[in-house]
């Protein structure tokens, strides 16, 4: 979990602004959510991402991904960036800045 808190440490400045923002415990990690809406997470110190389902295919196509499949089952629009893909503040950044478009973009809940 060390691990984790380090990432939910480096995770927290890029969102804490956001409009809406909020942090749950949820599925073994830290979930920070927009307006209510699930954005990204932290899960076996990996960074998880909500991003839009059209894009699945081309998002698992960027470097250090894979599918989410936390429940046992591959959830589309979701993704897991390895923590060689998060490993700079740059990339972190980046990954924070596609999910939290995508969560401003969903209706409030």
């Amino acid at each position: 979990m060390a691990n984790d808190e380090t990432l939910v440490g480096r995770i927290r400045p890029l969102l804490s602004q956001q409009a809406g923002f909020s942090e749950r415990n949820m599925f073994g990690g830290v979930c920070f959510l927009i307006n209510g809406n699930m954005c990204l997470g932290t899960w076996k110190n990996s960074l998880i991402v909500r991003l839009d389902r059209k894009n699945h295919e081309e998002t698992l196509a960027q470097p250090h991904t894979k599918p989410a499949d936390i429940t046992g089952r591959v959830m589309r629009g979701w993704a897991v960036v390895e923590p060689a893909g998060i490993e700079s503040e740059h990339d972190l950044k980046t990954w924070v800045d596609r999910a939290a478009e995508f969560a401003c973009s969903l209706p409030a809940k």
